[in-house]
């Protein structure tokens, strides 16, 4: 819309310079008849016209065109006056006009201009210099010629780029400035070129005229040769401008390139440097976190002991450590999952957090156990109250899978007393103490002091020892009579292990039993027992022929889990040659009540062996009287603790009297442990109790003992309280 505004604009400017030509061309016509036409003035006309306005030359970095007319308007203006110049000149333009274009505004707009440039000329030469049909201006000549050229110059070119500024939308003078401002010399020169002419044809007439004509041609071409070379130059140059310009327009290119390729580069760095510092502070989180609840681990959390211990303190301030572990948390993985497990280990992390201040430190060192450290106590008492707080908080059920969980823990304090040097030593302390609440019946907690340390490292020098002396072969066996009530008769020993430690003397089995259970070490002890007992008992069979007595050796928990366990018990029968019917492996009634479907299997493929099974403790736990009947058991041991009693009312003798009735029924023996007084055996043999065995008869024997006691006393075998039919119905149960 704009643009065809512009245009329209410029089209009536240009119609608007036409008409104003027109009427000057027509003022001229009517005014004609006042100037001196002659033959020179036609000879000039046909020059000017047809020959000079057709030899135009094209002005360097111009849009226009300068022709060698102007010498012959300006030599005409001078010869014949104002009338004859502007007809000159208005014809002059349709001719060089028809050079330019070719349409007919275009053509007009250039004799418009001329005829009015012209005009515009004349009026201001006469108006300074008076008449120019006079020739009485010789002596003003030049300055005429001066004025003529510089009006021409400035007329033509104001009216052209006035049409030009309109066609572009730019300002007058910037347009003129921009093409025209160059182009004077042109009209100065062809001013000097009519002066030279005029003042040739002043002195020898109109001839002089045809004798120039030569002289302006050399003088134009030379000038156009000028002007050739000068655009040639100007186009050189400007394809040198373009060249260099382009060198620069690729070199910014490169350089945006680079530039870019740099920004890229730079920033890929930048990513590569994020991504390294995020994976460092990943690793650095993993280093010191526990993966499943994001706690710290133990690393961290030994490292905030170890300032905590650098730290100084003021007046009572102080620190302490507080370890906890789950209780029975086995118990869920096994029946809930691993995952449940998870998701229980995940919940007690957030509970803790709750329990605590953010000055604090929660960590899971790892399992089901979990450590406090609590930095800048007043007192110890604030510990002791934090532990409080957490049974109280984990009495609280958890929600796993749908499921309510309900778990305790077991927690151990390490209080900073100042002679703390270490972080481990006070994670053992705190471990130690919490095995201590563990002992003491779990869901509860212990406060470290110095005796636990000394029975921590007492148990752990009796562990490596341990260790020693079954390499050593330390142990000795010692053998407890077991009498048949009855006859008084000796029936059997049973095989009791004692440690003989090269520096403490013979060590009680309440000290290193446990220990051997809890470290498995019981399995290698419980071998060599099984070998010793079975070698000796043989050696006494061989050496009393008439006196097959039978051995009782325990079997620890441990001993019957093991799978090769029926292997182990057949090599020691081959190697030690004691036939499998004098031997009675013992096992606690809570072992074989612990998983009774893979207890019985067990005790089907030793009884399949011909060993004799008995049954220990029993009454201490609980029995399924169902298992017992389908369990190829011969012999019942009752437990001390209802022998001890009998005497003392008749709760426990009627316990006794029912476990011995059951027995009968069932074709088992009964032996009756720990019977020490009188008053007890007659209570027993009262009862038709089988067999008894305490220090009532004996105490533990060691070989050579035994031997004599055996020796002092006669033997008696209940094989016929056995029926072959029991353990053979027993042994198909097998299949």
């Amino acid at each position: 819309m704009e643009n065809c505004g512009r245009h329209r604009f410029t089209n009536q400017y240009l119609w608007l310079v036409v008409l104003i030509g027109a009427v000057v061309s027509g003022w001229a016509v009517l005014n004609l008849a006042t100037s001196p036409i002659d033959w020179g003035f036609i000879v000039l006309s046909v020059m000017t016209v047809i020959i000079s306005s057709q030899l135009a030359v094209r002005i360097p970095r111009v849009g226009t065109n300068i022709t060698v007319s102007d010498t012959f308007i300006f030599l005409t203006i001078l010869l014949y006056g104002g009338p004859p110049a502007i007809l000159l000149a208005a014809a002059e333009g349709l001719s060089s006009g028809f050079r330019a274009g070719k349409k007919p505004i275009t053509i007009l707009f250039n004799s418009g201009v001329m005829a009015c440039a012209t005009y515009i000329t004349v009026s201001i030469v006469e108006l300074v210099f008076g008449a120019l049909n006079q020739r009485s201006h010789q002596n003003s000549l030049l300055l005429m010629l001066c004025a003529i050229a510089l009006a021409q110059y400035l007329a033509n070119t104001s009216l052209v780029s006035i049409a030009l500024a309109f066609r572009s939308n730019q300002p007058i003078w910037q347009t003129w400035h921009k093409y025209y401002l160059g182009t004077s010399i042109t009209y100065f020169a062809g001013a000097a070129g009519a002066g030279v002419v005029f003042h040739f044809v002043s002195n020898w007439g109109l001839f002089a005229l045809v004798a120039v004509v030569p002289v302006i041609a050399i003088v134009y071409f030379t000038y156009y040769k000028y002007l050739e070379d000068l655009r040639v130059t100007s186009i050189e140059a400007e394809d040198a401008e373009h060249a260099r310009a382009e060198a620069e327009r690729k070199r910014a290119e490169q350089a945006e390139l680079h530039v870019a390729e740099l920004s890229r580069h730079i920033a890929e760095q930048e990513r590569i440097s994020r991504t390294l510092e995020e994976t460092k502070e990943h690793f650095r989180h993993a280093a010191f976190h526990d993966a499943l609840t994001d706690l710290p681990n133990r690393a961290l959390l030994s490292e905030h002991i170890k300032l905590a211990i650098e730290r100084p303190r003021n007046g009572e301030e102080s620190f302490a450590v507080l370890l906890l572990d789950l209780d029975r948390f086995k118990n869920i993985n096994d029946s809930l999952g691993h995952i449940a497990g998870d998701q229980l280990l995940i919940a007690t992390a957030r509970s803790l957090e709750t329990c605590m201040r953010p000055t604090d430190t929660v960590a899971r060192l790892g399992g089901d156990e979990f450590a406090i450290l609590l930095d800048g106590l007043e007192n110890q008492a604030h510990a002791l109250a934090v532990a409080n707080r957490i049974q109280l908080t984990l009495t609280r059920p958890f929600n796993l899978i749908g499921q309510e969980v309900y778990i305790s823990a077991s927690i151990g304090i390490a209080l900073s007393n100042g002679h703390y040097a270490d972080a481990e030593n006070v994670l053992r302390d705190a471990d130690t103490a919490m095995y201590r609440a563990k002992e003491g019946g779990k869901a509860r907690f212990e406060v470290f002091d110095s005796s636990m340390h000394s029975h921590a490292m007492a148990l752990l020098k009796l562990e490596n020892d341990l260790r020693r002396a079954i390499e050593r072969h330390e142990f000795e066996i010692y053998y407890q009579p077991i009498i048949c009530l009855e006859t008084d008769g000796l029936y059997g020993f049973e095989a009791l292990v004692r440690w003989n430690h090269p520096e403490r003397g013979l060590v009680s089995p309440d000290t290193f039993i446990p220990i051997a259970e809890e470290t498995g070490l019981i399995v290698d002890i419980g071998q060599q027992v099984l070998y010793e007992a079975c070698r000796q008992m043989r050696e006494w069979h061989l050496s009393s022929p008439g006196k097959p007595l039978t051995i009782s050796v325990n079997l620890s928990a441990k001993q019957f889990a093991q799978p090769d366990l029926i292997g182990q018990v057949k090599k020691t029968l081959e190697e030690t040659g004691l036939a499998a019917k004098y031997v009675k492996l013992e096992i606690t009634e809570s072992v074989v009540m612990k998983n009774a479907e893979i207890a019985t299997a067990m005790l089907m493929q030793l009884c399949a062996l011909g060993v004799k099974l008995s049954i220990d403790d029993f009454g201490t736990g609980y029995s399924s009287l169902s298992y017992l009947h389908r369990f190829p058991v011969t012999t019942l041991k009752i437990d001390r603790s209802f022998i001890g009693r009998m005497g003392q009312g008749g709760e426990n003798s009627e316990i006794v009297r029912t476990i011995n009735t059951l027995a009968q029924n069932l074709g088992m023996e009964v032996v009756a442990e720990g019977v020490e007084t009188v008053e007890q055996l007659e209570q027993l043999k009262s009862m038709k109790c089988t067999l008894g065995q305490g220090f009532l008869f004996s105490r533990p024997l060691d070989a050579n003992a035994a031997n004599a006691f055996m020796l002092d006393h006669p033997t008696y075998a209940l094989s016929a309280l056995i029926s072959d039919g029991l353990i053979q119905s027993q042994l198909d149960l097998l299949n």
